[in-house]
């Protein structure tokens, strides 16, 4: 779930656009239908601003509020609003909420929509498939996606040696950890200039590491940290993408992973966990680290760092040449209990426009839309700007993604998992927690919200 990784902000940060205000729920004013929308970004909320002067003009009975509130403080607000009856008309959402809102009736299906408008649904390149619930109705547009790739100073790869088809190429294998531990080893520096892959190298005293920590975990699989680099090397934790009945984190490969992982900090090659108090694009910035594992939604902070020059490769492929990389999808839903379902849904069926897609994305690069199109128009638009897009619209010419999984008791999971992966990595913990973990995940995904 990408929210782990965006910045707060101060809770109800000023409502865009002509409208003022934090209120939920609808309000009419001068005869116009009020429609309230929300997200936990910043940039996401400056970007969709975009689009009111132009859904209003095709609208004029209709007045959009977009509210954005802090993202720790969001789904518990989201979740009041549903109980005490002032939700959001529509509102943006992680998959990982999915499974609850939809099992408690809060999300209204989308289905009656986009059969009567004909709406395109084969507009999306990635997401769609997962907003489908159980009873398989449609309970969300997707709105963006977002997967990793590796981001380096240009000018410290070329010092150690390396190219820019050597990082482009990279390899990770769950056995050896392929050419990316490799590289990682060789780029770590320690005081006295002594690289990680040299005699003498000193793991308590180390400059430069390799690469940013990445044993992180926001969730019961490790997307947007060490998570990315596994479905590769034909790794996946869930049994099955969408509403799996186990995590395999006892499988000898997922085991053998994050014993490679937890070892690049144990030998002084990525920082410990929660050594910086800085964000990783920080930590590339400073000098802090070689290489950063980053999410799409880093590109434009890093290209806009001073003095740099910050090249993007793709994550390493597996073994066979291949890639299969894991990425998040926010949906846009519209709460059931919306008093002007069909005002809602012309606003976010407006916001899934090509042409609204298109201006919030270009705005401020803030996110990769889903549509196709969109995405297109977005690459040419960073590449004009000096911003290399080319990775990431690769990833989708090359069909290189797939959706996170859609899961039970999303909630449950991420509280009873991430304390365990956390332990492990702080070695407090050896592969045994694994097996546990596993049963563990078997009576969660079978239990009900």
């Amino acid at each position: 779930m990408r929210i782990k990784r965006i910045t707060s902000v101060a809770a109800c940060a000023a409502v865009l656009g002509t409208l003022a205000g934090c209120g939920a729920g609808s309000s009419e004013s001068s005869g116009a239908v009020t429609v309230n929308w929300w997200t936990w970004s910043p940039e996401q909320a400056a970007a969709y601003e975009q689009c009111l002067p132009g859904f209003e003009k095709a609208n004029p009975n209709i007045k959009v509020k977009i509210s954005q509130y802090q993202v720790d403080a969001y789904f518990t607000k989201l979740t009041s609003g549903f109980v005490a009856g002032d939700a959001p008309d529509a509102f943006m959402n992680s998959v990982t909420y999915l499974d609850s809102y939809a099992s408690q009736g809060q999300l209204m299906p989308l289905d009656k929509f986009i059969k009567g408008e004909k709406f395109d649904m084969n507009q999306y390149s990635i997401g769609a498939s997962a907003w489908k619930y159980k009873d398989g109705k449609q309970y969300a547009l997707p709105m963006d996606w977002a997967t990793g790739v590796l981001y380096y100073d240009e000018k410290v790869l070329s010092k150690a040696g390396y190219s820019k088809k050597d990082v482009d190429n990279l390899t990770w294998t769950a056995k050896d950890g392929g050419t990316l531990w490799k590289m990682i080893k060789h780029l770590t520096v320690d005081e006295n200039g002594v690289r990680g892959d040299e005699p003498g190298f000193n793991a308590a005293k180390v400059k430069t590491y390799g690469i940013n920590n990445l044993e992180a975990t926001g969730d019961p699989f490790g997307q947007n940290y060490w998570g990315w680099l596994l479905p590769s090397d034909g790794i996946n934790i869930p049994n099955t993408n969408q509403w799996p009945t186990v995590f395999n984190y006892a499988d000898p490969k997922v085991v053998q992973s994050l014993k490679l992982i937890r070892g690049l900090t144990n030998d002084g090659f990525s920082p410990k966990f929660k050594q910086f108090t800085t964000a990783g694009t920080q930590q590339l910035g400073s000098g802090n680290v070689a290489l950063y594992e980053g999410g799409t939604w880093d590109a434009a902070a890093l290209a806009a760092l001073p003095g740099m020059k910050v090249g993007v490769a793709p994550l390493p492929a597996g073994a066979g040449g291949k890639r299969a990389l894991m990425s998040n999808s926010n949906g846009n839903n519209i709460w059931v209990g919306s008093k002007h379902p069909e005002e809602t849904w012309k606003w976010i069926s407006y916001q899934e426009s090509e042409a609204c897609q298109t201006k919030a994305a270009v705005y401020n690069g803030s996110f990769l839309p889903s549509i196709a199109a969109s995405m297109e128009a977005l690459g040419k638009e960073q590449s004009a700007k000096g911003i290399d897009f080319s990775v990431f619209t690769d990833y989708v010419k090359n069909n290189e993604l797939f959706p996170s999984p859609v899961y039970n008791n999303g909630n449950a999971l991420t509280n009873a998992m991430v304390p365990q992966f956390e332990a492990y990595f702080t070695n407090k913990a050896d592969e045994s927690i694994f097996r546990k973990m596993q049963e563990q995940s078997k009576a969660l995904l079978a239990g009900k919200q």
